[in-house]
């Protein structure tokens, strides 16, 4: 399955996975507005057999047929490993 991968220019972290090249029509405006103008970053093809650093294929896989779209929130910050002795 094809898919590509854009990131947010406002928030670090976030990223936009989509079934169709440059095609946000799927995306809510809501969402669309609140993450910037898209930055591509990449192309990738996925399938079960391939891991992804952060996300679960078949989640992605799943979300990209059902709705045209996967959001990949930043990792959450474990604030006990700022916390000082």
């Amino acid at each position: 399955m094809a898919c590509w991968i854009y990131r947010s220019p406002r928030k670090d972290e976030m990223y936009l996975y989509i079934a169709k090249e440059d095609d946000f029509t799927c995306v809510p405006g809501v969402l669309l507005e609140r993450f910037g103008v898209p930055v591509r970053v990449m192309e990738i093809a996925l399938s079960d057999r391939r891991k992804l650093a952060r996300e679960d294929v078949a989640v992605v896989m799943d979300n990209l047929r059902s709705q045209g779209f996967h959001l990949q929130m930043p990792p959450k910050i474990d604030v006990d490993l700022y916390a000082g002795d």
